[in-house]
């Protein structure tokens, strides 16, 4: 199945047994210089083997605790135009993740066991985010392949 958000110019082939949110989300209304592929928003995707909560955050939030040892979220979140060029965002196409990159103090919030990993980069001119909690740190050899698979499902147009 694809999901596909034309306003956020962004798709993904979401795999079987994966859940997934492809959305448009509001730029902060106090910076008036964020505005994203349509100029009024940013895109946003969440990817995850389990069911995805209707209040999730962007970084996950309200969806990690519930995270069991085999679980994958991946997350995919647009900044502004303004951050294209900055050192941040040096990095020109999205990263392909290793074992190493992933680390039990990489998360937004620490939870016993998960692992994360968060990579900043550009692509089509585009500032972005990538965000990876695996549900377990011991498990993350056999689910970095498989987050390999689903960052590199997703279409920025």
């Amino acid at each position: 199945m694809q999901l596909v958000s034309q306003t956020a110019r962004l798709a993904v082939d979401v795999p079987a047994g994966f859940e997934a949110r492809v959305s448009n989300r509001a730029p902060d209304p106090a910076d008036d210089s964020v505005s994203g592929a349509a100029g009024g928003g940013l895109g946003l995707v969440h990817v995850a083997t389990f069911p995805l909560p209707t209040d999730i955050g962007d970084f996950g939030g309200g969806a990690t605790p519930t995270m069991a040892f085999n679980d994958i979220l991946v997350v995919l979140l647009e900044y502004g135009r303004e951050s294209v060029g900055t050192a941040l965002f040096s990095r020109q196409g999205r990263p392909r993740l290793t074992v190493a990159d992933f680390d039990e103090n990489q998360l937004q919030h620490n939870l016993a066991g998960q692992s994360g990993s968060q990579s900043f980069f550009v692509e089509n001119g585009r500032a972005w985010c990538l965000y990876v909690v695996l549900g377990s740190h011991l498990n993350r050899a056999r689910a970095v392949p498989v987050v390999n698979d689903v960052v590199s499902s997703i279409a920025i147009n």
